[in-house]
């Protein structure tokens, strides 16, 4: 039988090509696979870019109207008509004028600035109350679980609309407490006290699951303090649930803030607001002749839920592939 030639294997290359492979193999992080998969979901990509450029006109809407020339609250009762209504879209006011002749153009800008200055205030507090809480009863259990579980019970069987309703009048003219003052913190302190229990609910169930994992348990065994476990070992791991609900709690904040300006609640006249434009236009009865007044903040209501629940669903789908849509 014939052997190879020693000069030959001397000089023959590594065998560094396994199974034709080429290149070598890279591992990837948890976030690059994250990314991988949330930009192949076109439509959470387009939501995102629509979320920003909300952000963006929020924070220009000063630039913008002074560009335009016209303030939220500047009157231009010129402009309506020999009985009172207002008239269409023009070169001069791209959205019309509403009953007083304002901008309804400039007032939808700065509408965009109320809204998210609200839900994201709303949902910071109600995301921070909610986790901590949360964390703690189901990681220490026992009389902290008990006395959480039972004031979360409470709050989620309260009529929302009718226990919300009743803050605001309450607290709408003088405050409550010294604290929470009408307008934007009072509407603020309404959403964050009815939302964070939803969050503390995930968070407890979670933090329940994860603590017996046997990470947590070696880490406990090795001597690791309860503090350094839950910022450690526990907090890490609720990052993606965390970040979901973050992003789907923006738009309900934003239908909620919307829901107490339409009735009259909260954010007052002088402040730009979706809800008491839609309002307003529909208690004048001038809808029906004029409706551009209640069309443009309504699409504007509309277009932000639906970018905020489709990026919040690219979200979710692509830090949990096991939850994504067929």
């Amino acid at each position: 039988m014939a052997t190879a030639d020693p000069t030959l294997l001397a000089a023959a290359p590594p065998p560094t090509d396994l199974g034709g492979a080429e290149g070598d193999v890279e591992g990837r992080t948890p976030w690059q696979l994250f990314w991988i998969r949330f930009k192949k979901d076109k439509v959470a990509i387009v939501g995102a870019f629509f979320v920003l450029f909300l952000v963006a006109l929020a924070l220009l809407a000063p630039v913008i109207a002074k560009i335009v020339g016209h303030g939220p609250n500047q009157v231009f009762l010129e402009k309506l008509d020999e009985i009172g209504l207002p008239p269409g879209p023009s070169g001069d006011f791209l959205f019309g004028n509403d009953l007083v002749g304002r901008d309804i153009f400039v007032r939808v800008i700065y509408g965009t600035r109320t809204s998210l200055s609200a839900a994201v205030l709303a949902g910071g507090i109600a995301l921070t109350l909610g986790v901590t809480l949360g964390i703690f009863a189901g990681y220490f259990r026992g009389w902290v679980d008990t006395v959480v579980s039972r004031v979360i019970d409470v709050i989620l069987s309260m009529p929302l609309l009718i226990f919300a309703i009743g803050l605001a009048a309450a607290c709408g003219v003088k405050g409550c407490a010294g604290i929470i003052q009408p307008g934007l913190p009072l509407v603020v302190f309404i959403i964050a006290f009815f939302s964070w229990p939803y969050i503390a609910r995930i968070m407890r169930g979670q933090t329940l699951s994860i603590a017996q994992r046997e990470f947590v348990e070696a880490s406990r065994s090795l001597g690791a303090s309860n503090r350094r476990i839950i910022f450690r070992e526990i907090l890490p791991n609720l990052v993606g649930p965390i970040i979901v609900f973050a992003t789907l709690s923006i738009p309900a904040n934003v239908l909620f803030e919307a829901y107490l300006s339409f009735l009259g609640l909260g954010i007052p006249e002088s402040t730009p607001s979706w809800g008491r434009m839609i309002s307003n236009a529909s208690n004048s009865g001038l809808y029906e002749i004029r409706p551009f007044m209640m069309i443009f903040p309504g699409l504007f209501l509309l277009a932000t839920t639906l970018a905020f629940n489709l990026l919040g669903d690219g979200l979710r789908d692509a830090l949990d592939p096991k939850t994504s849509r067929a």
